[in-house]
Formats: structure tokens, C-alpha cells, sequence
């Protein structure tokens, strides 16, 4: 059963650019995700994983990249369901909007337990984004 989620939008006052090359290096993501609820964090440029609190192994690989206005991401080879993760950025007046979209196939019963902390952890990265970027 195909599932999306999609972040909330923030607005951030730096470049399409400047969040872009950011978010290419995903070495950078452990800022994005919360230190309290993930273990085992690896990573290099085009890839990443962690374990989620009480939960399973998240491998995160960079697909394509669409230069400064889109990341495709997949689940890597040990995902608990095979996904995308997209994210999106905009130019907008003094900087970008950006926002993830979530698409994984996941079946039912998994989708009630999963559904709002994946909600939750996307929103959360959104807001890390911002924060990152306006310090």
C-alpha cells in the first residue's frame, strides 16, 4: 500500500544554492534528525543510516539530484519497506522554501504504527533545516 507524508514547507533565508550543496553531503544530515531518538549513525557523501529509537535500521541513499531545486533519496538495501524521500527546494524572495515528500510502501498494519512518527520526523527535519540554516 503506497503511502506519502509531506513535511511541513519552511522558509529559509539562505540560497537554493547554499541549502542545495548542503543537503547533497549527507554527512550533514545527522544535524537534521533528533540525537535523542537515533543510534548508530554512519555516513558518507551520497549515503547514510541510523537506527530508530525501539525501532529498525534506516539507510538512506542519494538517487538523483535535480541541481538546486530537488534530492531523490532511497531506502537502502537493509529499509524496513522500500521508499523515496524527496526534497524540494524553491527559490523564493530572500531564499528558498523547501519541504520532504515521503512515498513507501507500506502495508497496513505498519502504516498505523508508523505514520505519525514518520510525520513527526519529517516535520522535525524541516525545522532543523531552518534552524541549521539561520544561525
Amino acid at each position: 500500500m503506497s503511502t506519502t507524508i509531506d513535511s511541513e514547507k519552511v522558509t529559509i533565508h539562505k540560497s537554493s544554492e547554499v541549502v542545495y550543496n548542503y543537503l547533497c553531503d549527507f554527512n550533514h544530515f545527522v544535524e537534521l534528525l533528533p540525537p535523542d531518538k537515533i543510534s548508530d549513525w554512519r555516513s558518507d557523501f551520497d549515503q547514510c543510516s541510523f537506527k530508530i529509537q525501539n525501532a529498525a535500521i534506516i539507510p538512506l541513499v542519494k538517487k538523483e539530484v535535480h541541481p538546486v531545486h530537488k534530492i531523490d533519496i532511497v531506502s537502502g538495501e537493509k529499509a524496513p519497506f522500500p521508499f523515496t524521500l524527496t526534497v524540494h527546494i524553491k527559490d523564493v524572495d530572500n531564499g528558498c522554501e523547501c519541504h520532504l515528500h515521503f512515498n513507501g510502501e507500506i502495508n497496513a498494519f505498519l502504516k498505523m504504527m508508523v505514520m505519525k512518527p514518520l510525520t513527526n520526523l519529517f516535520n522535525y527535519m524541516a525545522d532543523r533545516l531552518q534552524k541549521v540554516h539561520s544561525a
